[in-house]
Formats: structure tokens, C-alpha cells, sequence
């Protein structure tokens, strides 16, 4: 096999510039480095001054506890209402008072029952006296279009408030 001669002459040329890149001179990378180094430091930035916090004595170990429940009850708070701990618990009383509905009512004034559905679609028989809800709700009256409730909710200082409810009847 036979160079042609341009070919020998374009390896030769490759070869020229191969071996010219190869012996450059670093004489500028020298000078930059020698100049990097030649240059001041920066000043170092000093140490930050530590802020002085103002000390404070926590005084309150013999007050009560805000998180824990009030040691004492109030004056009068034995003379109100108070949820009775030794009733049974009605069917109704599982379910929050305004997830119950009103269905309609039966019988007549002397004895109206007012029927309650739960939220699970069961229809229940309710009359006066019987409790609902999740805040010993008493049922106090039964109208054609609402039956009225008195729920016993605690006041936050040992004592319990009344108050007034009603479930209306669906349109």
C-alpha cells in the first residue's frame, strides 16, 4: 500500500503543528500567578461582638399551672346544674347535636313524639325528657316543626351553663 503524496504531506503538516502545540511556552501563565501572589491579603472581617441578653428569673413556681385543671371551683359553682353521672346514656347521645335531623312527628298534643334521624338514615321515636346530642341534651319540648333542647356545657371554671338548642324539621 502506496501514500499518495498530498496525504504524506498533510501527516507531515499534522505532524508539525502536533509537536508546535506541544512546546509552547507558559511563560503568561507564570506571570499571572506570579502577580496573584504578589497581591495583598484581604483583611479578615473581625469577630462579631456577642449581644448581652438581659437575665430574667421565672417567679411563678408556686402559681398553678395554666395548662392543668382549676384546683378550686368557683364560689357557687356547686348551686348550678350540673350533668347527672349515674344516668344512662341514651341511644341518641353518641351523636353530635347537629348531625341529628328532625323527621317529623306522632300522636297527638298530650303525647307528641318527635322522630330523629342519625346520620347512619335511622329514624328514632323521641318525647320529652329524653336526652340527645353529645352535651346532655335534654329534649324540653316537641312542636310540629322543631323539637327544643337544654344542653349542659361546662363554664371552664368547674361549673356547667345551660343552653338552649333546636333541631328543625327538614322541608
Amino acid at each position: 500500500m502506496t501514500i499518495k503524496p498530498y496525504a504524506r504531506v498533510t501527516l507531515v503538516a499534522l505532524a508539525l503543528v502536533a509537536v508546535t502545540g506541544c512546546t509552547r511556552s507558559t511563560n503568561d501563565l507564570e506571570n499571572w500567578i506570579a502577580e496573584v501572589k504578589a497581591r495583598p491579603a484581604p483583611p479578615l472581617e473581625g469577630i462579631p461582638v456577642m449581644q448581652q441578653f438581659e437575665t430574667f428569673e421565672y417567679a411563678a413556681q408556686g402559681l398553678r399551672d395554666p395548662f392543668s385543671p382549676p384546683i378550686a371551683q368557683r364560689d357557687g359553682a356547686g348551686d348550678g346544674p350540673r350533668p347527672d353521672p349515674d344516668r344512662r346514656r341514651e341511644e341518641l347521645e353518641a351523636f353530635p347535636l347537629d348531625s341529628l335531623k328532625m323527621s317529623g312527628t306522632l300522636g297527638g298534643t298530650q303525647q307528641q313524639r318527635g322522630l330523629v334521624m342519625t346520620p347512619d338514615r335511622v329514624v328514632h321515636r323521641v318525647r320529652v325528657g329524653n336526652y340527645l346530642g353529645q352535651n346532655e341534651g335534654r329534649i324540653t319540648a316537641i312542636s310540629e316543626d322543631r323539637i327544643d333542647v337544654v344542653e349542659l356545657v361546662s363554664d371552664g371554671a368547674g361549673g356547667w351553663l345551660e343552653r338552649r338548642a333546636s333541631i328543625a324539621l327538614e322541608d
